[in-house]
C-alpha cells in the first residue's frame, strides 16, 4: 500500500470529517473517498461506515489503524538510516492552555520525549473552555483541560493537577467592585455556584474568553476575577493583584483523549506513561 494512502486514512481515522481531511491534506473529496475504496477493495472489509450520525470507524477500521500506524512507523525507521526500529513515530496533537503550557506539559509530556523521541509533539492552545468539545470532534488526541463532575461518555481522563480557585482585584480597586468571570466554562459554572452559595448579586464587568486574558482586565482595574490559583501565580501580572478570601471550590486538571483512541499505539504511549 502507498504510504499516502495511509497517512490520509489515518488522518481521517482521527477527524471523521472528509470534508476536513481533504482540506487538510490538500486533496479532493472525490480523490479521499477513492483512496479509502482502494483500502477497502485491499483489506476486504469496510474501514468507515459513513451513516446518519456521521463517520465512524469499524471495528476492521480501527485494527487497520493500528497497522497503518506502525507501518509508517517502520517506514521512518527505515528512511532515517537506522538499523533498528527506533520505535513510535508520528505526531500526537495536544491541546492546552498557555498556562497548562507552561507549568504542566514540560513535567508530563518528559517521560513520552524520553521512550519515544522520534515522535512529533504538535501544541494547539486556545481557551480552557474550549478544550473538551475540541477534543471530541477530532481535532486534537488529546486535552489537558478541567475536568467536569460528568465527563462526556466518549471521553476518559487522567488528574494530573488539582488547583484552587481564587478572587484577585487591583491593588486600588474596591473589594465590593463588580466582577470579571469567564465567558464560559467550568471556573464561571464555579464562579455562579460560589455567587449563589454566598448571596451575592454580581454585576459582571467583563467575560473574555481566557483566563490570561481575565487577569489583564482585572489588572486594569475591571473588577475583580476568578481563576485558577495556578494562572494567578504564572501571570506576569500577579503582583499588580491582591487575593481576596474566598471559600471556592477546587478545580481538577485532567490529561484527556476519546475513548476510542486508547488502543491507537500513540496515543497509548501518552496515556500509560506517568511523570
Amino acid at each position: 500500500m502507498e504510504h499516502r494512502e495511509l497517512e490520509l486514512f489515518l488522518h481521517l481515522a482521527r477527524t471523521l470529517n472528509y470534508g476536513r481531511t481533504s482540506l487538510e491534506c490538500h486533496v479532493s473529496a472525490a480523490t479521499l473517498t477513492r483512496t479509502i475504496q482502494r483500502l477497502e477493495t485491499r483489506v476486504g472489509a469496510q474501514l468507515l461506515d459513513r451513516g446518519p450520525r456521521g463517520v465512524v470507524l469499524t471495528a476492521e477500521g480501527r485494527r487497520f489503524s493500528v497497522y497503518a500506524e506502525k507501518a509508517l512507523g517502520l517506514w521512518a525507521d527505515y528512511q532515517a538510516g537506522s538499523g533498528e526500529p527506533a520505535g513510535l513515530s508520528g505526531e500526537v496533537r495536544i491541546f492546552a492552555t498557555v498556562t497548562a503550557c507552561q507549568t504542566l506539559l514540560p513535567e508530563l509530556l518528559a517521560p513520552l520525549r524520553a521512550a519515544h523521541p522520534q515522535i512529533r509533539l504538535g501544541i494547539r492552545t486556545g481557551d480552557a473552555a474550549a478544550a473538551l468539545a475540541r477534543l471530541d470532534e477530532g481535532e486534537v488526541d488529546a486535552a489537558v483541560a478541567g475536568i467536569p463532575k460528568r465527563l462526556p461518555q466518549t471521553l476518559v481522563s487522567r488528574p494530573v493537577a488539582v488547583t484552587d480557585l481564587v478572587l484577585v482585584k487591583a491593588h486600588e480597586s474596591p473589594a465590593d467592585g463588580p466582577f470579571v468571570v469567564p465567558a464560559r466554562g467550568l471556573v464561571r459554572e464555579a464562579a455562579f455556584r460560589w455567587f449563589r452559595r454566598t448571596g451575592v448579586k454580581p454585576v459582571i464587568a467583563g467575560e473574555p474568553d481566557g483566563h490570561e486574558a481575565l487577569l489583564a482586565l482585572v489588572a486594569l482595574g475591571c473588577g475583580t476575577g476568578v481563576v485558577p490559583r495556578l494562572v494567578l501565580e504564572s501571570s506576569a501580572v500577579r503582583d499588580q493583584l491582591v487575593e481576596l478570601p474566598a471559600d471556592l471550590e477546587p478545580l481538577t486538571i485532567g490529561l484527556c483523549a476519546r475513548r476510542a483512541d486508547l488502543h491507537r499505539p500513540l496515543i497509548a504511549a501518552l496515556w500509560d506513561l506517568r511523570p
